[in-house]
């Protein structure tokens, strides 16, 4: 885990959505960059948190030279909030947003083709 420093920027209390929003800004010296469960362990003992998955952290850019970064973060009030408001994707890459049922695209076409040959 190294050591790193985090700062919130333009920190906001969203209530219609049920979190709190804000930039994050990461200073990481000797290091190329800090993974988001690091990160979101140290927000979560900073804004005292009830549950991590209800952190979300995305867009993040490293700074030319290294040692800086800037990213975007979300906190739920609660894991319902975050289910109703979240997209899908991200909801995926948190592992909280449920999986496909049946089969796949390519599958699907593939039966429908050995249909019309059984037909013939």
């Amino acid at each position: 885990m190294g050591d790193f420093t985090v700062r919130t920027r333009k920190f906001k209390q969203n209530p219609l959505l049920g979190r709190k929003q804000f930039v994050l800004d990461i200073i990481h010296p000797g290091l190329a960059n800090v993974s988001k469960k690091d990160l979101g362990t140290k927000l979560a003992s900073m804004y005292k948190v009830h549950d991590a998955q209800c952190i979300h952290l995305f867009g993040f850019k490293t700074a030319f030279g290294g040692g800086r970064s800037t990213g975007f973060g979300l906190i739920y009030d609660s894991l319902d909030k975050m289910k109703k408001f979240e997209p899908r994707y991200r909801l995926k890459r948190a592992g909280v947003g449920g999986e496909k049922a049946g089969a796949g695209r390519r599958a699907k076409k593939d039966t429908k083709n050995r249909r019309k040959k059984v037909r013939g």
